[in-house]
């Protein structure tokens, strides 16, 4: 199916991942709607390109409307809470509005004749994992209430699917970073969780101190290990996936990392060079539900797709996140460190 004039529906559009993948449909030839609570995310002036619902994708009767309305062929499935802190203090809210906004998703998605799905999942489905790089084939052993939510997920898209329901993507995002290379988005939620955001508002004085949860981890310095994936390089990723489903490709599972893990104190090291100075640095104890190391394997993925990352670089990630934080805030960056270096 051509892109031009197809609509594709983004559940979670106005969200930091949501509204970078609304981009890049669009820059592609896509129309694009977009529906989303703003719990989690703001609506900025890219948004403007976009017919936006605001709107809880748990309410089965809205998505149905849209759907029709809109023409949706596609939908790409990213509305979800997404903190695995906060979904250990509160699992049922996880299930309710992950696994319930899935259900309803794909209840709208039986009654308008929608016929391919992505879906936003995690790696946080493998839970503690044993080997590194960990591949598609690991078992689903979820260590926290979220990753379990988005396994329940993952397994109701396959069932539907082997009942005649949509096509299905599912993309195991690893640790998304970084901001839109040109400065149209990023994160906007007020609490910042993820590590490479944390640093940037450190490093900005938005934040007095960065806390690295646990340094007694089976790793190579004691600190956690993660695979940092641009969010402009995910965004192709989806887009690329989505072509594969309307052109009629078989369902398929991937992993989205670049294969490649850095250590929290790498990270940190990693925005000190960018802005030229040490970060306040706390140790914590560990959080629950973390693990010790998640790291990729991208083969199916790369090759697969021929997909080949354009921002892999992580000082490319951090000062895309300090430049968006930035302008976000309103404060200046630090010196040296200029717009004119993202792209």
């Amino acid at each position: 199916m051509h892109a031009e004039g197809s609509t594709i529906l983004v559940t979670g559009g106005a969200g930091y991942i949501g509204t970078q993948v609304a981009l890049e449909l669009a820059e592609h030839g896509y129309r694009v709607v977009v529906v989303d609570d703003l719990s989690n995310g703001r609506l900025l002036p890219v948004h403007q390109r976009f017919r936006v619902v605001v709107g809880d994708v748990r309410e089965r009767e809205l998505l149905m409307e849209v759907m029709a309305s809109a023409g949706v062929v596609a939908v790409v499935h990213m509305a979800a809470s997404i903190s695995v802190p906060e979904s250990v203090a509160d699992p049922l809210g996880y299930y309710d509005n992950n696994v319930g906004g899935t259900l309803a998703l794909l209840e709208a998605c039986a009654a308008t004749g929608v016929k391919a799905v992505v879906f936003s999942s995690t790696a946080a489905v493998y839970g503690d994992v044993r080997t590194s790089p960990v591949d598609e084939e690991a078992p689903v052993a979820p260590a926290n209430p979220y990753g379990a939510s988005k396994a329940m997920g993952e397994r109701m898209l396959m069932d539907a699917a082997a009942a005649g329901g949509p096509r299905y993507g599912i993309l195991r995002y690893f640790n998304v970073a970084g901001a839109d290379p040109a400065l149209r988005c990023g994160p906007t939620a007020p609490e910042a969780h993820h590590l490479i955001r944390v640093a940037c508002r450190v490093a900005l004085g938005l934040e007095a101190r960065l806390r690295i949860f646990g340094t007694d981890w089976p790793t190579r310095d004691g600190t956690g290990v993660r695979d940092y994936i641009h969010v402009a390089d995910l965004a192709e990723v989806h887009r690329l996936l989505l072509e594969h489903l309307l052109a009629g490709g078989d369902s398929i599972l991937l992993n989205c990392g670049y294969g490649r893990g850095f250590s929290v104190r790498e990270v940190v090291a990693a925005v000190e060079r960018v802005v030229g100075r040490p970060l306040p640095v706390e140790e914590a104890p560990r959080r629950p539900g973390d693990v010790a190391e998640l790291v990729a394997a991208t083969r199916r993925l790369t090759e697969r797709f021929a997909w080949r990352p354009r921002h892999a670089d992580l000082a490319t990630i951090v000062r895309h996140a300090l430049l968006w934080e930035a302008q976000l805030a309103q404060v200046p960056p630090p010196a040296g460190v200029k717009p004119a270096a993202c792209g």
